[in-house]
């Protein structure tokens, strides 16, 4: 059974940085590409980045391009999400999102599509203030 665990989010003001972090068992790492979403009150959730199985690739959502960075740890089994330059209108709750694939490229086009994803996280709350 996979298993995706999110953790650090939190309160923080408009120019603040937050690094989240994902967790992932029960599933070879490797072969997964990992996705972030958010979501926002009242709001659909939203694509914000992925990242390859090996790593080699990652794509954005053009609103936080240049801010945050996707990166993993084959090692570890975890996927991290560094967020920099933090602006309110970034609060929402971010979900870590797992999706098998045997190729390691998809296009971005299918990356952000999240019913490509097959396991989700339970989401990290992330506020910031103006």
């Amino acid at each position: 059974q996979v298993e995706l665990v999110e953790s650090g989010g939190g309160l923080v003001q408009a120019g603040g940085s937050l690094r989240l972090s994902c967790a992932a068992s029960g599933l070879t790492f490797s072969s997964y590409a990992m996705g972030w979403f958010r979501q926002a009150p009242g709001k659909e959730r939203e694509f914000v980045a992925v990242i390859t199985r090996t790593g080699r690739m990652t794509y954005y959502e053009d609103s936080v391009k240049g801010r945050f960075s996707i990166s993993r740890d084959n090692a570890k089994n975890t996927v991290y999400l560094q967020m920099n330059s933090l602006k309110p209108d970034d609060t929402a709750v971010y979900y870590c999102a797992a999706m098998e694939t045997v190729y390691e490229y998809r296009g971005s086009s299918y990356y952000s599509a999240g019913i490509n994803y097959n396991s989700w996280g339970q989401g990290t709350q992330v506020t910031v203030s103006s």
